[in-house]
């Protein structure tokens, strides 16, 4: 008999740790993007800010490091303005992409 796992007993996965290179904080990002949930991408790049270190990324950005954490946490909908800030702070930019070729 298979002993079932319940959702609640995983642990909870930190991208952080494997984001060590602009290739790879590209490709995460990418992925996000592709979810379209305004939430979800305010969670990665604080997985992100995270990852390069928050207090400079918060200073980069312009902004204090309590306020980087309130803007990325998982439940918030940051405005596209602090969204654009951090990108530039983390050495990204977001870019549209026909979705029909």
């Amino acid at each position: 008999m298979r002993k079932r796992i319940k959702v609640d007993d995983l642990p909870e996965f930190d991208a952080a740790p494997y984001l060590d290179s602009e290739a790879s904080i590209a490709a995460y990002l990418t992925d996000i993007l592709e979810a379209n949930d305004g939430a979800l991408l305010a969670a990665a790049l604080g997985d992100i800010a995270r990852a390069r270190g928050m207090t400079e990324i918060a200073k980069s950005a312009g902004i204090t490091r309590e306020a980087l954490y309130k803007a990325l946490r998982p439940d918030s909908a940051p405005r596209f303005d602090t969204v654009s800030r951090v990108c530039a702070a983390l050495g990204v930019r977001l870019v549209a992409q026909a979705v029909h070729s």
